[in-house]
């Protein structure tokens, strides 16, 4: 019987190599080995972005009925809960669990004060994104995610199968070699459904409070906690 990568083992375990010289660079292999390795205990956690959608597609062609998870903040553009309905109807086989956190806004406020995303970013993320993600991975050994390495600094050195000491867990990432033309000509050529605030300025997509238009062309991720110094949500660090 061949042993599964775990996080226990992953610095014990065989390197995995894939080939990258083909339509997806590779993004197919990387998700048929995902799937046969870890069956239904791999989870995909999707913002529904364009790469979200992208990865999506991909994951249909090998799991049609695979779990995604979207966390639910409440604070999401409403463009981005209208995507989410066409996605379900498109692929109505896939399980899309929407997670939403413990607190609801109301009680967060309650707790800690109005629009916390403005004087603790940090923690907003942490009540809202960090802990439900860390709770619909409780019990699954690895989880997908659909960075790229051209999005930002911080991600550059994204490996297909990564260590995410975060949650003790491992991460597969199927599009690092993709860039942002990768991205939108596959969508454009598969007719395939997406955040029109795309169109809009807006090459990423968060919560609504913390997104703005991008205000750099070579930086995607500019638009996020515009004037702060934060630069990711917390779940890839």
């Amino acid at each position: 019987m061949t042993e599964t990568l775990v996080y226990g083992n992953f610095d014990e375990f065989p390197a995995i190599d894939f080939p990258i010289d083909n339509d997806t660079k590779g993004a197919l292999d990387v998700l048929k080995w995902g799937y046969s390795h870890y069956g239904d205990q791999l989870v995909y956690a999707c913002s529904f972005g364009i790469e979200g959608i992208v990865l999506i597609d991909l994951i249909s062609k090998v799991n049609a009925k695979a779990k995604v998870v979207f966390l639910d903040t409440g604070l999401h553009f409403e463009e981005t809960y209208q995507l989410i309905d066409k996605i379900k109807e498109r692929y109505p086989e896939l399980r899309i669990e929407m997670k939403k956190p413990e607190l609801t806004l109301e009680e967060q406020t309650a707790q800690y004060g109005d629009e916390l995303w403005k004087r603790e970013p940090n923690k907003c993320c942490e009540i809202r994104k960090i802990v439900p993600l860390n709770e619909s991975l409780s019990g699954a050994t690895a989880w997908l995610s659909g960075l790229r390495r051209e999005q930002s600094e911080t991600r550059k050195n994204t490996q297909f199968i990564n260590k995410d000491n975060r949650f003790k867990s491992v991460k597969i990432c199927p599009l690092i070699h993709w860039t942002w033309k990768d991205i939108w000509r596959y969508a454009h050529k598969n007719g395939l459904p997406y955040n029109i605030l795309h169109d809009n300025g807006y090459p990423s997509i968060g919560c609504k409070p913390c997104t703005q238009p991008a205000f750099n062309a070579d930086d995607l991720r500019s638009g996020r906690w515009t004037g702060t110094q934060k630069i990711e949500c917390g779940l890839h660090t």
